[in-house]
């Protein structure tokens, strides 16, 4: 069984996840140019434009939230394939992560306290 081809939720495979990634970018670039050319002809001047960019922007930083997070699944899966691949215990942190999340926990008791 490839990595590709592992559970790694209900019955949800790594590959699926991946399409749904690769999907969901194909429907938003679809999507917004039918919105663009939507919007298009409403715009009749600079204060139409200053109504309807704005919600432009917000529907795209929507999007482009929902699809981080899955990118970042992604890698957090990917990254644990290939640690158990290797035989290590995948949900351990390197030297440098555990330093890097010290010093941000500092710095949070410091602008907090």
């Amino acid at each position: 069984m490839s990595d590709l081809d592992k559970i790694i939720f209900g019955k949800k495979k790594f590959s699926d996840l991946l399409g749904e990634i690769y999907d969901n970018q194909k429907k938003k670039e679809a999507q917004i140019s039918a919105l663009i050319s939507e919007l298009k002809p409403m715009i009749g001047d600079i204060g139409d434009a200053t109504l309807m960019v704005p919600l432009i922007k917000e529907y795209l930083e929507i999007g482009v939230k929902n699809d981080e997070q899955l990118v970042k699944l992604a890698t957090i899966i990917q990254r644990m394939q290939n640690v158990s691949s290797n035989g290590d215990n995948p949900f351990t942190i390197s030297e440098a992560e555990k330093t890097q999340l010290l010093s941000s926990i500092d710095k949070l008791k410091k602008d907090n306290g």
